[in-house]
């Protein structure tokens, strides 16, 4: 019998997930690091940040066609909706600095629901790039169910 375990990881590696950020704890309080290898399943090539985000705002939609990103609740909590291939839509609730999500390509996500002073830390692995973006969610619909986005 073929060991499978790694099918089993590609396939979650492809579908959005929490991830486990490490958490060192003393008695001056709490440090948790993303790092590759360890927490991160990428090298991180772009950071970023959401702050100053009135109470119970949301962040509007978007994809991308390559990019990975992990986000983390470094203060206050919100949520993640994420949709993937297949339309299969779940909601994660951020709000530990030790806990993260992992969104891999082509995921529709949408930010929401932000608690007073949270701040939403995103780890991308690859830079800015405007036509990686799908911002339309039909267009994000039509290109999940069947579109070789790759050869356009």
């Amino acid at each position: 019998m073929a060991n499978t375990s790694w099918l089993l990881q590609k396939m979650e590696s492809d579908l959005p997930h929490l991830i486990t950020v490490k958490k060192v704890t003393d008695r001056r309080g709490n440090l948790s690091v993303l790092e590759n290898p360890g927490s991160l399943p990428f090298d991180p090539v772009r950071v970023y940040w959401l702050y100053d985000l009135p109470s119970g705002n949301f962040r509007d939609g978007h994809a991308y066609y390559k990019s990975s990103e992990v986000i983390v609740a470094l203060s206050g909590a919100f949520d993640v909706t994420v949709e993937t291939v297949g339309n299969e839509i779940q909601r994660f609730s951020l709000s530990r600095p030790d806990q993260a999500l992992l969104v891999p390509p082509m995921t529709w996500r949408r930010i929401d629901n932000f608690a007073t002073n949270s701040v939403a830390l995103i780890v991308a692995d690859r830079l800015y790039d405007e036509a990686d973006y799908i911002r339309d969610k039909n267009l994000f619909e039509i290109t999940v169910n069947g579109t070789d986005y790759e050869n356009e």
